[in-house]
């Protein structure tokens, strides 16, 4: 276990988490909503450090992350615990568990780092669960990835104070930031959060520098609302940019919404085409098979990453397309 940081002592042996917006307020002996904060004897320690649960080398697009070092390796790490309450949560078995109902792993940011490096990555990422949750975990590796040379990668939902955020942003090179929906009735009533702390956290990410994607996950019947998904692109171009990769992603029954059917493909490349409309350059369809997971010229149109099971890069070497020139916006 590790002292937690980011949080405040008050009267009793209590302590107020101030990681993530929950602002939790623990008693000795209890937990935050993460599962994985816990209050020991006036002391906010962190459950998961040097914990992870989930270990596994990953291409960098399954992130999903296309416009940051495509083709490339990822070692990818995760928890337990998660600050939301997503009702959909695909990796729920985890994110929604105490920590002590899995098996971990033991590895210290320096074996972690190590294991990456010999495993011919090219980045850490920090995902499956929320990284946010093992805040002092992620860190800790970042500053290490970072002096041996690895790239950091945050797959995460933004539920994040900002002084945290921007104490480990700047060793994170690329985030894809999980936008659930653009109402604060769906934060609030599937996932237990708020929606205005995630889009100020989004932009914070931004303004440090870090390569921001965004997914959307579309579950229908609660999230589909064609309107509120233009909304959500034209928040995107206004605070982020045209360039700024956006990614429909199709729902699957799991977890507590089995009642639900998966999303139409014919859906989401309804959505694709609205929010290329409105100026997105970048718009992918995920987690069905399609052509729409293809990188398009903006200029001349002309397929320039092809990705099917495998990536097949045709850039130039400084992320050019080699029909009309044109500079594809990433970190190639």
């Amino acid at each position: 276990m590790k002292e937690a940081l980011f949080y405040k002592k008050l009267k009793e042996n209590t302590v107020q988490c101030q990681l993530c917006p929950h602002f939790c307020v623990l008693k000795p002996g209890e937990r935050g909503k993460c599962r994985v904060r816990e209050n020991q004897d006036g002391e906010l320690v962190s459950l998961v450090y040097a914990k992870p649960c989930a270990v596994a080398i990953d291409p960098i697009e399954k992130k999903p992350i296309f416009h940051f070092q495509p083709g490339t390796r990822s070692y990818s790490i995760g928890t337990a615990g998660c600050n939301l309450a997503c009702k959909f949560c695909q990796n729920w078995t985890t994110a929604q568990v105490r920590p002590e109902k899995v098996r971990y792993f033991d590895m210290e940011p320096e074996k972690l780092v190590e294991e990456a490096i010999k495993s011919n990555c090219s980045s850490i990422a920090y995902t499956y669960n929320e990284p946010t949750i093992y805040y002092e975990y992620v860190l800790d590796t970042a500053k290490l990835a970072r002096e041996k040379g690895l790239k950091n990668v945050m797959v995460t939902n933004g539920f994040i104070n900002p002084e945290p955020l921007k104490k480990l942003y700047p060793y994170i090179d690329a985030a894809n930031i999980d936008l659930k929906a653009f109402t604060e009735d769906y934060y609030k009533d599937v996932c237990g959060a708020k929606l205005a702390p995630v889009l100020e956290a989004i932009k914070l990410i931004k303004e440090i520098g870090t390569w921001v994607e965004i997914t959307n996950l579309v579950i229908p019947t609660l999230n589909n609302d064609l309107e509120k998904i233009k909304e959500m692109c034209k928040w995107i171009i206004d605070n982020l940019g045209k360039e700024t990769p956006f990614h429909f992603s199709a729902f699957y029954p799991a977890y507590k919404l089995l009642d639900i059917p998966r999303t139409p493909p014919e859906f989401l490349e309804k959505a694709r085409q609205e929010a290329m409309k409105l100026g997105l350059k970048y718009v992918y369809v995920g987690n069905v098979v399609t052509k729409s997971s293809n990188t398009y010229c903006p200029k001349c149109k002309k397929l320039v990453i092809e990705r099917v099971l495998y990536t097949t890069n045709n850039l130039t070497d400084k992320g050019k397309c080699k029909e009309c020139g044109y500079q594809i916006e990433g970190v190639w």
